[in-house]
């Protein structure tokens, strides 16, 4: 389950969270994100709102050009076909709605703390 300060502002930006699986899971159909990609939640500069966005291939929200703004992903689903269809096949919209079970809110919630603080992208640990 998010914290309750990201599920706050799931709330200011979506509704619920509910609401935010389903344009989430819209936002990830074959037809809305034709062939690879990703699906990311983001932060707005600003801190101060929640976005969804689509990329093709490797792209992602913190290139400038990719969506209105540069923003900061606080987590994101890869829609690639070597993702999912060993086990789904063709059915991405199962592949997607069954993902919700494995997500790990303590890191997403840590992640959006991090870029409400920092107004900045999380750093990747390798």
């Amino acid at each position: 389950k998010p914290s309750a300060d990201l599920e706050a502002m799931i709330n200011k930006s979506f509704g619920s969270l509910d609401e935010m699986k389903a344009a989430f899971e819209a936002r990830a159909a074959p037809g809305a994100l034709f062939g690879s990609g990703w699906v990311w939640i983001c932060v707005n500069q600003e801190g101060d709102e929640l976005k969804l966005v689509g990329t093709p291939n490797q792209d992602n929200p913190l290139m400038k050009g990719v969506a209105d703004e540069v923003m900061f992903p606080i987590l994101g689903l890869d829609v690639w076909e070597h993702a999912y269809y060993l086990k789904y096949q063709n059915r991405r919209p199962e592949y997607v709605s069954n993902w919700w079970n494995v997500v790990n809110w303590d890191k997403v919630s840590e992640n959006f703390a991090y870029v409400v603080e920092k107004k900045a992208g999380v750093p990747v640990r390798g």
